[in-house]
């Protein structure tokens, strides 16, 4: 990860409270970037199973697609979310959840994104994501 990279995920991360919230870790690999929500009890939604809650999985995924278009367009405000819609596919389980945002489609003031969620293989996702979201010009000063 390029020390430029890594100033853009800390300042996204330090501008999102819901973010510390989660305890929501960010990894760069080339130019792939892998969310990490690291389990903690006040995540889970149901004690009897245990499982997370399903706002947290929500939110995990939204904050991944803001994390991404934060590290495209790094000289523009944070995005604002226009609509979601969340595919919960199965239960996600009280242990560490990672999620990879794909940016299909980044206009000039509005990006669609999709975003899967998974636990144990990438290839059993856990819930789905694709949004939209409104970008917004830099501050002038």
């Amino acid at each position: 990860m390029s020390d430029e990279a890594f100033k853009r995920v800390e300042a996204f991360l330090e501008r999102a409270p819901y973010a510390r919230f989660l305890g929501l870790r960010l990894e760069l690999a080339g130019d792939e970037m892998t969310a990490i929500l690291p389990f903690a009890p006040h995540l889970v939604g149901n004690p009897i199973l245990p499982a997370l809650h399903g706002g947290v999985i929500g939110a995990f995924m939204e904050m991944t697609a803001l994390a991404q278009l934060s590290l495209v367009q790094p000289e523009r405000r944070i995005p604002k979310t226009i609509d979601i819609t969340i595919e919960y596919l199965r239960p996600g389980r009280a242990q560490d959840t990672f999620a990879r945002a794909n940016l299909r489609k980044v206009g000039r003031r509005v990006a669609n994104v999709q975003v899967e969620c998974w636990q144990d293989s990438r290839t059993r996702p856990v819930a789905g994501m694709t949004g939209h979201f409104l970008l917004r010009e830099p501050v002038q000063t």
